[in-house]
């Protein structure tokens, strides 16, 4: 059977993408190829614990949830998050996974919202960026941009123009905490006329800077 190496499973309100505000549980995943600046989940780098596929799905329907979200680190960094996703899906739970955007999603579960990471210059991984990513987005998939400076915002209308993003699926605006200032982002947002979602992290305002939430 498939093991996974786990950080942490917890039930809490989703902060962010086009589920906001439900109750949803999280399987964070452990570790990540990349080390973006502005990280908020550094604790989930090394350690974990090494589960089965049952035991983690054992947790999740503990929670009776609707929605599930597969997060990390990098999540794609473990090639049985792939298993872990299908299994989820087949279980009747909207599943989403959030993705840095610098591993292939095409071997994902058609069912599974990608809400993947297109890097800016300010997370200092811009590099990492797998643009092939983007010719295997779904309509129902969501693409975030974090957004640390003025800098990062005109860096991003770019990469929204040359790729047709709001075409392709949702596309999200977040400010970088204690980086960018959200209200100024989003005065730039209708300033500009963007078809982007403006969104901040609701567990953040609602629990601080913690794990397990």
């Amino acid at each position: 059977m498939a093991q996974l190496r786990i950080t942490e499973i917890f039930y809490s309100l989703q902060g962010e993408s086009s589920t906001v505000g439900f109750p949803t549980v999280f399987v964070r995943l452990t570790g990540c190829p990349l080390r973006c600046g502005y990280c908020d989940t550094a604790y989930a780098f090394k350690g974990g614990v090494w589960q089965d596929l049952q035991a983690v799905m054992d947790q999740v329907a503990a929670y009776q949830p609707q929605y599930v979200t597969v997060t990390g680190g990098e999540p794609l960094a473990q090639e049985s998050c792939l298993e872990l996703l299908t299994a989820l899906c087949d279980e009747g739970y909207k599943v989403s996974l959030e993705t840095s955007g610098a591993i292939a999603i095409s071997p994902v579960d058609p069912r599974v919202m990608n809400v993947m990471d297109i890097k800016t210059p300010g997370s200092g991984e811009v590099e990492k960026n797998l643009w092939s990513n983007i010719a295997q987005l779904k309509s129902t998939d969501q693409v975030k941009f974090v957004i640390c400076d003025e800098s990062d915002y005109r860096w991003s209308c770019e990469q929204l123009d040359k790729w047709n993003l709001s075409k392709r699926c949702e596309v999200l605006f977040s400010p970088a905490l204690g980086l960018q200032d959200a209200t100024q982002l989003a005065e730039w947002i209708l300033r500009d006329r963007l078809q982007v979602r403006f969104q901040i992290q609701l567990h953040k305002y609602l629990w601080g800077d913690v794990s397990g939430k």
